[in-house]
């Protein structure tokens, strides 16, 4: 099978593609912009499958930018297969389409709260889901994936998940928001996911792709505890949050998003496609030594960093970090 892949040089999209091309398939991934109609269609010709996964994942960026990428470039890559006559589509969304719900883990058959939908990021790829749903009910013949966090090696731009476990692994995230959590996977298993879903999803269907549900306190401290350090200790509560959100010192629409926890539940995905997650730990680290390779350290942290190896050190000689005076 050929297949295109868009946003192949992203986090998640270079993962889709080794994980199909190491199913069998013969991977195209030429770069074309999703607001070029007609590269679109070129990229396409002669591919029976297109896997969409690019897709602008900022909550910082111009709305209009978002928009424009998000949902006028899925409209474009539907024209553009339509056209350029390839079989079916896998589309990625993301777990955001389906919650959070309050008080529970979450599913395909829910939807997210009204008042998140003010958040560009969400609106748009809530918009782009619709958009590849529709076309399904009208005989194409696709299917949506939407993974939860992914973790793992190669998100260098970073996304806002890779800034956040970086920012954890260095020591410059010191609090975390109390109460919320996240459901995080390895994206080597969203990949396989990928795959599974275009062998064995069904037509319009939507398919969440899972690992863990944890909360942020103890996401943090697993993250800390791999870069060897002390986690984070300071418990935000909510109101604190969404005041900094308020006053400017906190991306609002980041606290927005963090007011429920974010689990789901991929039993669907498990039934229908045979898809399962791992643990979560082996990605974070990944994700973690990477960060600590890739980063320059600031002089505090080189400080902290050495006072950790010395008092390391004179615990496993049974000497005080200080020689005592006498």
């Amino acid at each position: 099978m050929d297949v295109y892949v868009t946003g192949a040089t992203g986090f998640v999209g270079a993962h889709v593609a080794r994980a199909l091309a190491s199913r069998g398939a013969a991977v195209r991934t030429e770069r074309a912009d999703l607001l070029d109609p007609a590269g679109l269609e070129q990229a396409m010709r002669g591919c029976d499958a297109v896997v969409h996964v690019a897709a602008l994942y900022s909550y910082d960026a111009d709305p209009r930018r978002i928009e424009a990428v998000n949902v006028s470039g899925t409209r474009n890559v539907l024209d553009a297969a339509a056209r350029a006559g390839v079989r079916r589509i896998v589309h990625t969304s993301t777990c955001g389409t389906c919650g959070p719900a309050a008080g529970r883990v979450a599913t395909e058959a829910d939807e997210p709260p009204q008042w998140e939908l003010s958040v560009p990021y969400k609106r748009t790829k809530l918009a782009a889901e619709r958009l590849v749903l529709g076309a399904a009910r009208h005989g194409l013949d696709a299917v949506v994936v939407n993974p939860t966090t992914p973790i793992g090696e190669g998100d260098r731009k970073p996304t806002p998940t890779g800034a956040m476990v970086a920012g954890v692994a260095l020591g410059r995230l010191r609090g975390y928001v109390a109460g919320t959590g996240l459901n995080v996977v390895d994206v080597r298993d969203v990949a396989v996911g990928h795959a599974l879903a275009l062998e064995r999803g069904r037509r319009g269907e939507r398919y969440l792709l899972g690992g863990t549900n944890i909360r942020l306190r103890d996401l943090f401290a697993t993250i800390a505890g791999i870069a060897g350090l002390t986690p984070p200790w300071l418990r935000v509560p909510y109101p604190v949050v969404r005041l900094a959100g308020a006053l400017g010192l906190a991306n609002p629409h980041e606290v927005r998003l963090a007011r429920l926890p974010m689990f789901f539940d991929s039993s669907k995905a498990e039934r229908e496609l045979g898809f399962h997650a791992g643990p979560v730990e082996p990605a974070l680290a990944r994700a973690v030594h990477e960060a600590l390779a890739t980063h320059e350290p600031r002089p505090l942290e080189l400080y902290l960093s050495r006072a950790r190896e010395i008092r390391r050190a004179a615990s496993a000689r049974h000497e005080p970090a200080i020689p005592s005076r006498t």
